[in-house]
């Protein structure tokens, strides 16, 4: 199985762009095999597997909820519908057993942690549970490098898909170079069953760059996203309405061109994590037979 995350889609893209790329991204997943869980919360039920109407009701509804791991309480408690970022999907997906989780980009340690603590709860979140993690990086204006450090402090292994440079969201590589470089699914599968066999907690990070016909150019990138947090700090936006910001600001100065790149590459981390939810599937199913 293969848990999906829904704050892309009631808080990533538009409708009706955003309703459209949530059931691609679920059929390109079972084309490989697998079995797509996109995670919710609708009047305060934790879903793991929404149907089409209920993604529908994600992608349309009005007031829904960002939920983190944090506010999975209040939104229980509140009866409320909500759509859950990677970190909290990455708990409830943990929570009914499902080994691989596929976002388009990771939260990270943002460009001015080192005064505002501004350190994404989503790789807490990736550090304590037993889940795979597939990403095109963090969301791209994030400061990569000192996520990666972060990263390594909480003991988290971090793979790149096929490149030798962590991904950077829109764009293919972000000049950091990666410790490990993964060839296939079965080598991701392989080292996740030695973790969960050597009693280790946590899951791993894997990156995946958007292919180069689909990726922006760096040229193109770093000024929106420079642009778009000037604009945030100008206008005071902080905490979970930032990242929408954002996205919306850097879609606009890429004349849209980055929301195609946004769809693509969620569609392409779906086509590879569903490679590895097959091949952490096989391995399961070799450890019962011996």
């Amino acid at each position: 199985m293969v848990a999906l995350e829904s704050t892309i889609i009631a808080h990533g893209m538009p409708f009706p762009v955003n309703l459209e790329t949530a059931l691609a991204v679920e059929r390109i997943i079972e084309e490989q095999g697998a079995v797509p869980a996109t995670v919710g919360i609708l009047g305060g039920c934790l879903i793991a597997g929404l149907s089409s109407a209920q993604i529908e009701c994600i992608a349309t509804g009005k007031g829904v909820l960002k939920a983190c791991e944090r506010d999975l309480p209040l939104a229980v408690a509140g009866k409320l519908n909500a759509a859950t970022t990677a970190g909290a999907s990455i708990a409830i997906a943990a929570a009914a057993g499902i080994r691989v989780f596929v976002t388009g980009g990771i939260g990270g340690v943002g460009p001015s942690a080192a005064r505002d603590f501004d350190i994404s709860a989503d790789l807490p979140a990736i550090a304590h549970y037993p889940v795979i993690a597939v990403c095109a990086g963090t969301k791209a204006f994030m400061d990569v490098a000192a996520t990666l450090e972060y990263l390594e402090t909480l003991r988290v292994p971090v793979a790149t898909w096929r490149s030798e440079e962590f991904p950077l969201f829109y764009c293919a590589r972000s000049g950091c170079k990666s410790g490990w470089v993964v060839q296939s699914a079965n080598e991701i599968a392989g080292v996740f069953a030695a973790r969960l066999d050597l009693g280790m907690s946590g899951g791993l990070l894997v990156g995946v760059p958007l292919p180069e016909e689909h990726s922006l150019p760096e040229a193109e990138v770093r000024p929106a996203m420079d642009l778009a947090l000037q604009k945030a700090s100008q206008q005071g936006i902080t905490g979970k309405a930032l990242t929408p910001f954002l996205l919306a600001a850097i879609h606009e100065a890429t004349a849209g061109r980055s929301l195609g790149a946004n769809i693509a590459l969620i569609k392409n981390n779906a086509r590879v994590g569903a490679e590895i939810a097959v091949a952490v599937g096989l391995h399961t199913q070799k450890k019962r037979t011996v």
